[in-house]
């Protein structure tokens, strides 16, 4: 919380930060004072290491424009430089998403996130844990993506997690798996052969690589959570279908994370117990 200024004390501040903001620019006091529309005599007076004075509103919005900078800054309303729309824009973007979510965009997320938890809630079943039969049942429909450019990108993120670059953590609704295996919903038509072999290989996968990997259930009845992943502090991504909606200030990555611990708490299959699931739901098949 920013301290109460009194005025002196602000105009002194002002007086800093203008100063940094010109250095910073390049921008000399003529050049300042055409840009806002003021005489140079203006700009000094605000300069003035012995002066009190605080500007205008017009002045200190004009100033800010000029120098990229936050007319809050200036004044000492807030510790962020940047103007609310540069931050903005560079706190939130919106990417494209291609039909598979193995694509280049989530893998160079994963790079950048090297050595940091990763925390992901699926759209159907992890892409990087299914086999090849899963994918090539899946992603043969899609637009715009090869069969074999999902099996690659599957197997090149599954490579980046077996070199324990990060620990991953996934949470998946407990129906998920259950529709799953009994080829109901999003996965009817999918053979009994294929259901039979992704269950095994979940297994197999997390056998070994737990704990560096960890799958739990949660409740979708108790609990919801759209397809996301957090990587680290540094990045929170949605999934929307078409598009990804990225958040990079703390705030967001952080409320984005501690959802995802609810998650976890609410775990109706806590991941030690994963693999006695997955042996349940093999009988179902």
């Amino acid at each position: 919380m920013l301290r109460k200024l009194d005025k002196l004390s602000r105009a002194a501040l002002f007086r800093d930060r203008l100063a940094a903001a010109m250095a910073r620019s390049g921008t000399s006091q003529a050049a300042l004072a055409r840009a806002i529309g003021v005489d140079r005599s203006t700009v000094s007076q605000l300069l003035d290491p012995q002066g009190t004075r605080l500007p205008n509103a017009q002045v200190a919005a004009e100033s800010a424009a000029a120098l990229g900078v936050s007319a809050d800054w200036l004044l000492g309303l807030t510790e962020l430089r940047e103007p609310a729309a540069h931050l903005l824009a560079a706190g939130v973007t919106l990417t494209e998403a291609p039909r598979a979510l193995v694509d280049d965009q989530i893998f160079a997320w994963h790079r950048e996130a090297a050595g940091y938890k990763i925390r992901h809630v699926p759209a159907t079943l992890p892409d990087m844990l299914k086999t090849e039969g899963m994918l090539r049942w899946e992603y043969e429909p899609a637009l715009g993506w090869t069969t074999e450019q999902a099996i690659g990108a599957s197997r090149d993120r599954l490579d980046w997690m077996r070199a324990a670059r990060s620990d991953t953590e996934i949470a998946l609704p407990l129906h998920e798996l259950s529709t799953f295996a009994r080829g109901e919903g999003y996965y009817a038509g999918l053979s009994p052969r294929i259901r039979r072999e992704q269950i095994g290989h979940l297994a197999d996968l997390h056998a070994q690589l737990y704990p560096t990997l960890r799958v739990h259930l949660y409740d979708a009845r108790r609990v919801y959570s759209a397809p996301v992943t957090v990587f680290g502090p540094l990045l929170a991504v949605l999934y929307l279908g078409r598009n990804y909606l990225a958040f990079r200030d703390s705030e967001r990555v952080q409320a984005i994370s501690q959802h995802f611990d609810g998650l976890i708490r609410e775990a109706a299959v806590p991941s030690r117990d994963f693999p006695a699931h997955l042996a349940r739901l093999l009988r179902v098949i």
